[in-house]
């Protein structure tokens, strides 16, 4: 598992936001695990997964020219994604 890839589920579990165990989910089925974004509640934390969000889409090599954050939790997460890339790439 690549660094950033281990960092982003310490992280997330230090944040409150993975949490593993029996959770049923809306749809009824049962989950080992539940993550709920809306944990990571300050900007240090926001800044931090749009840096992890940055790494995992470099890594990929995805080709992309738009970022979408679907509302409403998506639309911080996905400008804090473009900052890390502008940071990183330039871009």
């Amino acid at each position: 598992m690549g660094s950033y890839k281990q960092a982003f589920l310490d992280f997330a579990m230090a944040q409150g936001a993975l949490k593993f165990g029996e959770y049923r989910l809306k749809s009824g089925r049962v989950s080992p695990y539940f993550f709920n974004a809306g944990a990571f509640s300050t900007g240090l934390a926001l800044g931090r997964i749009g840096q992890f969000y940055a790494e995992a889409i470099l890594e990929a090599e995805l080709e992309f020219d738009v970022l979408f954050g679907p509302a409403y939790k998506g639309i911080p997460l996905v400008a804090a994604t473009a900052i890390a890339l502008a940071e990183k790439t330039g871009l």
